[in-house]
């Protein structure tokens, strides 16, 4: 258990400390050698633990998917059908507008633009692993709101479609594709702007 729990360390370790390497330096300029060196770790074993560079690269960008659709299901747990929709959908879509701010969640978009050309695999990795299943549950609370008669749906999962690109499609501009902080009053003034857009549309009236 110890020899396991040890490699289960390491390799979380080298993948922070390539995401810190290839988000800061770039795909192509980042190195095994510098990886190794942020992680603390001969760079054997980084060949043991994952092959080669680009599939440490893919690695490190299916684990900050993973991070993202925890962190982003956990706040859709708290869109529940006996709360105020208005109230819970402002408080869910203000998690979700945080979760997409945050600087890691910036970095992956960036890393994936720049190098879609060359692995477009990597956009199916995020859409698997985060994306898709994020957008499955945010549907089923909607579909879980309309049922209680607070939501006119005929689609949840297009419905969720569109909360999302409602709340998202704004900050790409505002921060200036993540070089620009997004302060915490235009945070809730997008998320409230969306909630009012999303309820016009679907909201019982």
């Amino acid at each position: 258990m110890t020899g396991t729990r040890g490699r289960i360390d390491k390799r979380q370790a080298i993948l922070e400390a390539a995401f810190t390497v290839f988000a800061r330096d770039g795909y192509r300029a980042a190195s095994v050698d510098t990886v190794a060196a942020t992680a603390g770790v001969a760079k054997h074993t980084i060949y043991n633990h994952f092959g080669d560079k680009q599939s440490l690269f893919r690695a490190a960008v299916a684990a900050l998917a993973d991070d993202a659709l925890a962190r982003n299901l956990a706040a859709i747990e708290t869109l529940r059908p006996e709360r105020d929709p208005v109230e819970a959908l402002t408080e869910v879509g203000l998690k979700l507008a945080k979760c997409y701010c945050d600087e890691k969640s910036w970095a992956v978009r960036r890393l994936l633009q720049a190098e879609l050309g060359s692995m477009p695999e990597l956009q199916d990795i995020v859409r698997e692993r985060a994306t898709d299943k994020v957008n499955d549950a945010l549907a089923d609370r909607l579909a879980r709101l309309a049922l209680a008669g607070h939501l006119r749906l005929s689609d949840p999962a297009v419905a969720a479609e569109q909360f999302g690109a409602l709340l998202t499609g704004p900050f790409d501009a505002r921060s200036r594709l993540g070089t620009r902080k997004i302060p915490f009053n235009e945070l809730a003034e997008v998320t409230q702007n969306a909630v009012q857009t999303f309820l016009r549309a679907f909201g019982v009236r």
